[in-house]
Formats: structure tokens, C-alpha cells, sequence
């Protein structure tokens, strides 16, 4: 017992230190998210906490003109845009090898479609675009997927999953902020508020609530909007959570003493769990973190990155105290300013009234008549420090008017000159696409390598093809032999289905998709209709990909010894013909055993399909006779 106290101590004092040593970049990060939100009036105080202005007179414009949020909102959706998807290499190439990695790339798939990736990827790359850094927390539940026994107890035992949950900055606390990798921490917390009830559901562990803070939106007025109206905006406030706790898991590195490496995690006075890292999800069969971080700009020397809303908080406080001093030369070339003499009129009245149209002033005989002064005519420099700021805002934020802008502005280039305006964008933009591709393909490695590591039991894997047929795979963590992650080579060339088709469209109408007849031949049809994202539309018309899909059937076919390739009248031929041929000229069959036979069986089932195939021509030729 007394030991344990001791590494509850130790835990909490080590989570307390890095606190503390990273609080005022957690300050910086609240300021960011307000001025994401719309609070952009907000400071940061000496003591390390966020404050808000107040108004100084009644008639001050006091207006917020967000320019941070769309140019947030389109660095995220560009940055997504250009992240492609993974496939996986095999380990070598043999047959086996080749399969597993087929399979691997399915079993991305089907976590990709399960856990929703794309939405995980875009709320990772928010984090990040926020605060600088974003975390992706690659675990194995226990208590996901289907069932597959009851224990003695009657609970039921399932066969476990993989999650993936994004973590803000807020969370993790490394042991040096000077270190820059994860891979080169020698521990790591991760620190999270949770549920007193779901702690005992988990860890059967009695845990009393204690005071958690933590932050929510909250819709505010401080005084803002300008003379006559207030303005309500969102910011993050403080707020306490009530009956959680704060669960505290270290992640300590393998080391002499640890050859496991170490987690520990504590909730309150209470030791949860103490033992070695859960997970073989590193290199060479080792253990590792199961943290993968992403960042928007890399900072030397720092653990954490930076945020490009740090950048632009200056531009954005000078633009809106433009627009608002603009706003305030407005309001008093309207409303005006009367100058009157002392004890002249009723002042109490005139300020509540104003100069309303119609109004009957009436002045002391023989005084002054009141009189409106003159505002100085509005310089120049107003609308040249706006139309400044505009411009410095793209510059800092790296995105262009081509991104920024809703409308074809550019209608008088050409398409290679637009070309290059998007790569250019992608060029401005390439730390956070590289981070976003990195931490991609780092999680998708961690998830094969958590399923070699627990999918012990056969799983079904459902594969929905092209042409709508379904193919079922049972597999198991001996399947897996390969996590050579790369990404796809066509998309990442072809970054956008509207580049894709482009360069389709080019591609045909100079006529390099044409046979050697002139003809635009249906298997070719297909395919390029496959590349330009109609492939299930074009499988709904015409029965081009069933003739296909048939053919490389009867292809795995031939490798059986005993199989027989039948010819129907249906077939059509010419395709089946460029199939086959297509199979015989490719690296995979010369990888069968029985190569010879495979490719013999091949060659005289290609010969009956050409003599088919000119009975039909000279039928054609016949009926077209007989019409003449």
C-alpha cells in the first residue's frame, strides 16, 4: 500500500510540474480559440489569464470583423484536400506477401469507413490549425466489435477494435517542451477529465469527485457593438465539471528497467494501473507511445508547434480598430455635433431628443445660435491601411485570393496558369500537408500493427467492389505481414477529382485514348469513367464492367489445375480477349508455380474467343450484304 502511495505521489507531482511549466502556452492557446470564436477584444493578463476590454465611452464602435475564421476554416479544407489516401506495400514479392498487402489496404479501408476518418482527420487538423498542435491516440477497446463468448460471470467477451480519438494540446504534457519528437521523449502524460462513474465502470475503482476545470463556449456582451446596439459573441470561459476526475496516465519509454516500458495511471489518491506499455505498435515488433502528433508550423526547439492565428491576432485588432474608427466618423457626419452657447437651450432635453427631423429648437434671447460643427473630410489613410491589412492577412496566412475568394475572378488565364496558382497554394501550405501526411500514415501503421497484435481469433473483412459485387474474407493476425505504409501514388499526383478529370479530358481530346482503329473502345470507355469518379454510374448502363469483372474471374480460374473455362454466347469477346491477353503479359502469373499451364489454358481459351468473334463479323458482313 505504501508503495503504491508512493507512485501516486510521484505521478501527480510529475503532472503538477509540467503544468506548470507549460502555462503560458495554454494561455496562448485560449486566446487563439477566442479569437477564432469572435472574442478578439481579449488579452493576455500578467497572471497568465484571459481578459476582456471594456468599453471606455458609450459611443465607441466597438465591433468585431472576424477575418481569422474563414482564413482558418480554409487553410483546414485545403490541408484535407491534399491528404491522400494510404495503400500498403508488400514485404516482398511473393504471392503471399501480395495478398497481405491487398488485405492490409482493406483493412484500412473498413477501419476508415467505420471510425468515419475523414471527420477525424479535418477535427485533428482544427486542433492543429488552432493551437499549432493536434494528437491522434491510436488504442485497442476491449468492449467494441462482435461478440464472441460469455465468461463465467455471463458478461460477454468480444472480439475488441480499434479507436482513434483526437486529443488537443491541452491533454499532453511531454517531459521536455524543448524536445521536439514524440520519439524522443523519455515519458509522456496524457491527462483527461473523466466521469467518476465511468472510472469505477473501467477500473473498478471508487474515485471521489474533485474540482476539474475545464472550458465551454459562452455567448457574451461586454460592451461591444457600437452607439444604440450591443453585440453578443462567443467565448471560452471557464467552467467547472462536476463528479470527474482527473485521470493521469503516464507513458514511460522502454528502458533496462523497463524493457516493456511503463504506464501508470492514477485518479485522485487512487493507483489504477502500473505495468508495461499495452501496445507492440513500433518498429521491429517493440513498444512505443500511442500518441501521434500533427502539427500546423514547425518551431525549433519546441515540442508543441505553432499556430498561424498567432500571427495574425496583431492584423486583426489593427483592422478592426480601423473599421471601427471608420464607423465612428460615419456616426458623427449623420448624427452631427451641435455646438451650443451655455444656459442657451435645454441641453438635458437635446441629448435625449437629438436633432430629430422637424425638431423646434428654441435658444435664450440673445445668446449664440446653436450650431453644428464641421467634421474634417475622412483622409485617404483609412481606406489604405484597410485595403493593407487585407492584403497582409494572405500574406501571414498563406492562403491566396484563389482560396479565399467564392467567385471566378480569374476568368482571363489559362489552365496551366491556374494550375500553377494551385500549386502555389499547396506550396504556401506544405508544413501542415506534410504533418497531416506524416501523422496519416503513422496512424494507419500503428492500426495493422495493433491488429497483428490482437486480432488472435478469425475476423470477416466484407469487400464491396466497383460493379456492386461483395467478396468475404476471413483473416487473422498471422495475415498480416506487412506495414509498409505508403500513399497512393494517384491521388497524391492527381490531388482532386477536378485535376483528374482535366487531364482526362485533355488526354482524350488529343486522341491518346484511342486504339490503333480510331476507336474509343468500350474496356477503355470504362476505365476512363473510373478515373473521372463515374464508375458506378457507368456499371448501371451498359454490361462493359460485367464482361470484365467475368474475365478476371476466368483468369483466377485457370490457376486451378482442374478447371475448365467455359464460353458463353453472351460474352463479349473483344473484351474478354484484351483481359486475358492483358493477364498473360502481366508480373503476377509468371509468379504461379504452374505458369506454363496457367498461360497455355489462357492462349487456346483466347483462341476460341477470336474465332467467336469472327463468326460474329462474318455474320455482320453477311446481313450487311443482304440490305445492300
Amino acid at each position: 500500500m505504501k508503495s503504491n502511495n508512493k507512485i501516486v505521489d510521484f505521478v501527480r507531482a510529475d503532472y503538477i510540474s509540467r503544468r506548470e511549466a507549460r502555462r503560458s502556452l495554454e494561455a496562448q492557446w485560449q486566446l487563439n480559440i477566442n479569437f477564432m470564436m469572435g472574442n478578439q477584444y481579449s488579452y493576455l493578463a500578467s497572471n497568465g489569464t484571459v481578459r476582456e476590454d471594456e468599453k471606455q465611452y458609450f459611443w465607441q464602435e466597438k465591433e468585431v470583423f472576424n477575418h481569422i475564421a474563414p482564413i482558418v476554416e480554409t487553410r483546414i479544407s485545403k490541408i484535407i484536400g491534399n491528404t491522400p489516401r494510404v495503400t500498403v506495400v508488400p514485404a516482398s514479392s511473393e504471392e503471399s506477401d501480395i495478398e497481405s498487402a491487398k488485405l492490409s489496404k482493406e483493412i484500412l479501408n473498413s477501419v476508415s469507413n467505420r471510425l468515419n476518418l475523414t471527420d477525424i482527420e479535418k477535427k485533428a487538423t482544427t486542433w492543429s490549425e488552432i493551437c499549432g498542435t493536434a494528437f491522434y491516440k491510436v488504442v485497442w477497446n476491449t468492449n467494441t466489435g462482435k461478440m464472441v463468448a460469455v465468461d463465467e460471470e455471463g458478461n460477454s467477451v468480444k472480439e475488441g477494435d480499434v479507436e482513434i480519438e483526437v486529443i488537443s494540446p491541452f491533454e499532453i504534457f511531454p517531459d521536455n517542451l524543448a524536445c521536439e519528437q514524440i520519439e524522443d521523449m523519455k515519458s509522456i502524460i496524457h491527462a483527461r477529465a473523466v466521469d467518476v462513474d465511468e472510472i469505477k465502470s473501467e477500473w473498478n475503482v471508487v474515485i471521489e469527485p474533485e474540482a476539474v476545470n475545464s472550458f465551454s463556449l459562452d455567448s457574451f456582451a461586454n460592451n461591444l457593438g457600437g452607439l444604440g446596439y450591443n453585440a453578443h459573441i462567443n467565448k471560452v470561459a471557464n467552467i467547472e465539471l462536476s463528479n470527474h476526475a482527473i485521470v493521469i496516465e503516464r507513458y514511460e519509454r522502454p528502458s533496462k528497467k523497463h524493457p516493456n516500458g511503463r504506464l501508470t495511471i492514477v485518479a485522485s489518491d487512487k493507483l489504477l494501473f502500473d505495468g508495461d506499455l499495452p501496445y507492440i505498435n513500433n518498429e521491429l515488433g517493440t513498444r512505443t507511445f500511442p500518441f501521434v502528433k500533427q502539427v500546423s508550423n514547425y518551431m525549433p526547439g519546441n515540442f508543441f508547434g505553432v499556430s498561424v492565428v498567432d500571427r495574425l491576432i496583431p492584423l486583426q485588432r489593427a483592422y478592426n480598430a480601423v473599421r471601427n474608427r471608420k464607423h465612428e466618423y460615419f456616426n458623427r457626419a449623420v448624427m452631427n455635433v451641435l455646438a451650443v452657447e451655455d444656459g442657451s437651450v435645454d441641453t438635458e432635453s437635446l441629448e435625449l431628443d437629438g436633432l430629430s427631423p422637424g425638431k423646434v429648437l428654441v435658444y435664450r434671447q440673445g445668446s449664440k445660435v446653436p450650431e453644428i460643427m464641421q467634421n474634417p473630410e475622412m483622409t485617404i489613410d483609412f481606406n489604405t491601411e484597410e485595403e493593407r491589412l487585407l492584403s497582409e492577412f494572405k500574406t501571414v496566412a498563406g492562403v491566396s485570393d484563389m482560396m479565399t475568394d467564392s467567385y471566378a475572378q480569374y476568368t482571363t488565364l489559362s489552365g496551366v496558369a491556374l494550375e500553377l496558382l494551385a500549386e502555389q497554394d499547396n506550396t504556401r501550405l506544405s508544413t501542415a500537408i506534410d504533418s497531416t501526411k506524416l501523422a496519416v500514415k503513422t496512424v494507419a501503421k500503428f492500426i495493422l500493427r495493433l491488429y497483428k497484435q490482437f486480432a488472435v481469433i478469425p475476423r470477416l473483412l466484407k469487400i464491396s467492389g466497383d460493379s456492386g459485387d461483395v467478396q468475404m474474407y476471413y483473416w487473422d493476425q498471422n495475415e498480416i505481414c506487412s506495414d509498409d505504409v505508403v500513399f497512393d501514388t494517384s491521388t497524391d499526383t492527381l490531388e482532386s477529382l477536378g485535376q483528374r478529370r482535366t487531364m482526362l479530358m485533355d488526354l482524350i481530346k488529343e486522341g491518346l485514348m484511342y486504339d490503333q482503329n480510331g476507336t474509343f473502345s468500350p474496356s477503355m470507355r470504362k476505365k476512363c469513367l473510373d478515373l473521372l469518379g463515374f464508375g458506378m454510374w457507368e456499371n448501371t448502363v451498359d454490361l462493359t464492367s460485367l464482361n470484365i469483372n467475368r474475365a478476371q474471374e476466368e483468369n483466377i480460374q485457370a490457376s486451378a489445375s482442374n478447371s475448365q473455362l467455359e464460353i458463353l454466347p453472351i460474352d463479349d469477346h473483344q473484351i474478354h480477349i484484351d483481359e486475358h491477353s492483358a493477364y498473360i503479359l502481366g508480373g503476377a502469373i509468371k509468379k504461379k508455380i504452374n505458369y506454363k499451364e496457367i498461360r497455355d489454358k489462357l492462349l487456346s481459351h483466347i483462341e476460341e474467343h477470336k474465332k467467336f468473334l469472327n463468326s460474329e463479323k462474318i455474320e455482320e458482313n453477311i446481313k450487311e450484304n443482304e440490305k445492300i
